[in-house]
């Protein structure tokens, strides 16, 4: 079986690149399985080569794999070393993932007779499709989040706080075996809800995503959470209510359920990522709260909570067997409440798969 390096050297090899920088530290865990690193270098022909300091050499020595780790001392610059390396083979041409201007200005005018490509794109094709490892991990963790929402429902009362449920619900995550969240915890409730991301408070944060607002009856508690496995990550949103629905809560709500359901049902290997996008989109702007579905039906997730693909009206991506995304439709009225329904699905040949399965019943 061709290693994650491998695959990426006939993809580059293409492009007519001589080698290959990776800069963003979760690409290298990608490729190595080694955390903490500053910088990996890729040549077509010759050894692969893990730039790490001291203080993570001794680890990423044990965990490195198709790779050599070497120590950066102190007050060094591993992108030095790169350019050495680039500058003995002689290479014409190379790319990257990822590079902040900076450091691209300073390899640039170190390289002057080497082109620089931004190539990130050939990580992001790899990563996109999961392998049975990655899935098995991002499986993990689905289901220590389905955990730490069971522990939100049993927490979740009258007078409880944000913080105190999202508390609750990291400690279940954790005490089973998540290495961490995959996020920052959402607990969201009362006008709060109708932020996606939780959005301000009159009183200081207390936890990310949550306040030491109390929850009360008969208003939305949107809940956003993840727990962390082996490094890959799960996403899960769910939406609550204690007490009674009115009317208007009750008709979001379904309108929400239902949306969620028919992107489901059209996710699958060869449909264009928009389209997914466009199914929920035309349920809700049906039921009249178009405007109120404010953001893209989704994401990719696996080793970063957001990567590729995108599931919005702009993408141009195509699901692929082995995509895991995120299907997250929503509605958010200001002032009034929001609500949020999202899953972590595995995209198959014919049809999905949902990996988060905690129940999504408006009241508890």
């Amino acid at each position: 079986m061709r290693s994650r390096i491998q695959a990426l050297k006939e993809s580059f090899a293409e492009k007519k690149l001589g080698g290959y920088i990776i800069a963003k530290e979760t690409n290298m865990l990608y490729f190595t399985g080694a955390v903490a690193s500053s910088a990996l270098w890729i040549p077509l022909e010759g050894e692969n080569l893990l730039y790490t300091y001291g203080k993570n050499y001794e680890y990423a020595k044990t965990t490195a794999k198709d790779c050599r780790v070497e120590l950066v001392k102190r007050g060094e610059d591993p992108f030095k070393k790169v350019v050495e390396q680039i500058e003995h083979l002689k290479l014409k041409s190379i790319g990257f993932d990822v590079l902040n201007v900076s450091r691209y200005l300073k390899l640039r005018k170190a390289l002057k007779g080497t082109r620089l490509k931004p190539w990130g794109k050939l990580v992001q094709e790899l990563r996109m499709v999961k392998d049975t490892a990655e899935l098995a991990s991002i499986k993990k963790a689905a289901e220590l989040t389905d955990a730490g929402v069971k522990a939100a429902l049993n927490a979740i009362k009258p007078g409880i706080r944000e913080y105190e449920v999202a508390a609750e619900m990291e400690y279940a995550m954790r005490k089973l075996g998540a290495e961490g969240v995959a996020f920052d915890t959402i607990v969201a409730s009362g006008a709060r809800s109708a932020f996606p991301h939780g959005g301000a408070s009159a009183k200081p944060l207390l936890h990310s995503g949550c306040t030491n607002r109390k929850i009360r009856k008969d208003e939305f508690v949107v809940i956003d959470a993840g727990a962390r496995y082996n490094n890959y990550r799960a996403d899960l949103t769910r939406t609550f209510l204690i007490g009674k629905p009115s009317p208007k809560q009750k008709e979001i709500y379904e309108v929400v359920r239902e949306a969620q359901q028919k992107a489901f049902e059209t996710i699958k290997a060869g449909v264009k990522a928009r389209d997914v996008d466009a199914a929920a989109r035309k349920v809700i702007e049906k039921a009249g709260f178009g405007e109120y579905f404010v953001h893209g039906l989704g994401h990719g997730v696996g080793l970063s909570i957001h990567e590729a693909p995108s599931l919005n009206p702009e993408s141009k991506e195509q699901m692929r067997v082995g995509n895991v995304v995120t299907d997250e439709p929503g509605i958010y009225i200001v002032g009034f409440g929001g609500v949020r329904i999202e899953d972590t699905v595995f995209v198959k040949k014919q049809g999905a798969e949902r990996l988060t399965k905690a129940p999504n019943d408006l009241v508890i």
